[in-house]
């Protein structure tokens, strides 16, 4: 460990914002994992701009405006230099509204791309566009899926995704049923049941976390996974684990990252791990990478602009500034991190990488 100060001066803050309760908080174990791999790493070395990284864990699994209020809370101490994590995008925008630019917002989630978003916030996930409608495409290519069926929690990432999955369709009436439901719904027997459900060839899950499993075991339940797949967005690991071997058959996952030996550094990354946190850690997974390479951007921005100055930031994204992470080279188109996509399968708890979609 290098000979970093011990004076507040000494350290570069971060708050990470992952839920700890409610759907999302099956995620929170690998996530807690992985970040402490890369602060590690980036400790190891030269730290963010000379100065060592320090982590403060919010719970992001509460309402939104409780999870902003903490936020400006700690803001307001003047000893935060940034902001990560993994949550939704209702929390995402109580947060930045909290934040007003003040410091980096690095979301490592799946989003809408909407043009509102308030400076020093920066999207490090997929894009609908280039994450859920390439995927659509791919499985009308390939399997000849043409009928579909939606259910969603009801904020703001599910209702825009579906929304640009309407239009990406080719025939309108291609979308046989659409529900949007609470966060933590226990029962979905109602839209199993409905008539409509059976002119779909395939559903798209727009939910998170523990959700989408219990949602995967109750369609099991049914032997509708015989006959019908699934599309989901928003499902890790975590989320085949929990569901349980017989609630994973005929479900597909896009995602810009898999922890297979064939993208980037995946199976180095995975020792990386193993070594940190030992065999019986939680799962390095799709989204606990995510946060684990939004503290990597931290530092690789830091470094390329020489500040976490949010203007500084925003001047050198609008210039094209390119940086370096583990997993390779990246570059934003405005305030989203432009990244291949890739669909894979779930083979019981594990995923089978197919190929890339975008």
């Amino acid at each position: 460990m290098p000979p970093f100060g011990e004076s507040p001066d000494g350290t570069i803050e971060i708050l990470d914002i992952v839920p700890r309760q409610g759907p999302g908080g099956i995620l929170a174990p690998s996530c807690d994992a992985a970040i402490s791999l890369a602060v590690a790493e980036i400790n190891s070395g030269a730290g963010i701009l000379g100065r060592e990284m320090r982590t403060t864990h919010i719970d992001g699994g509460r309402p939104a405006e409780q999870v902003a209020d903490e936020v400006a809370a700690l803001l307001a101490t003047g000893m935060v230099h940034a902001i990560t994590g993994w949550h939704t995008s209702a929390v995402r925008r109580a947060v930045a509204r909290a934040n007003a630019g003040r410091v980096p917002y690095l979301f490592a989630t799946g989003h809408e791309g909407l043009p509102d978003e308030l400076p020093g916030v920066l999207m490090l996930g997929e894009h609908p566009a280039r994450h859920t409608v390439p995927a659509v495409r791919w499985l009308r290519r390939e399997y000849g899926i043409r009928r579909w069926a939606i259910i969603g929690s009801d904020y703001i990432w599910p209702r825009e995704t579906a929304r640009l999955v309407r239009a990406a369709l080719v025939d309108p009436e291609s979308l046989v049923l659409e529900r949007f439901i609470p966060l933590g719904n226990q029962d979905f027997g109602s839209f199993l049941a409905a008539p409509e459900l059976d002119r779909a060839q395939g559903i798209i899950i727009l939910m998170v976390g523990n959700d989408v499993a219990r949602f995967n075991r109750q369609f099991a339940a049914t032997g509708r996974a015989a006959t019908q797949l699934r599309l989901s967005p928003a499902a890790d690991e975590n989320v085949l684990l929990a569901g349980g071997l017989g609630a994973n058959h005929n479900l597909f996952v896009p995602s810009s990252f898999f922890l297979d030996d064939r993208l980037d550094d995946g199976a180095a990354r995975r020792a990386r791990y193993r070594n940190r946190h030992g065999h019986f850690a939680p799962t390095l997974t799709s989204f606990s990478n995510a946060t684990y390479e939004a503290v990597h951007t931290l530092r690789a921005l830091a470094e390329a602009v020489g500040s976490l100055d949010v203007p500084s930031i925003q001047r050198a994204l609008r210039d094209g500034v390119g940086y370096e992470i583990p997993g390779g080279i990246r570059h934003f188109r405005g305030n989203q991190v432009i990244q291949p996509s890739y669909i894979a399968r779930a083979d019981g708890v594990d995923f089978e990488l197919l190929g890339r979609i975008c």
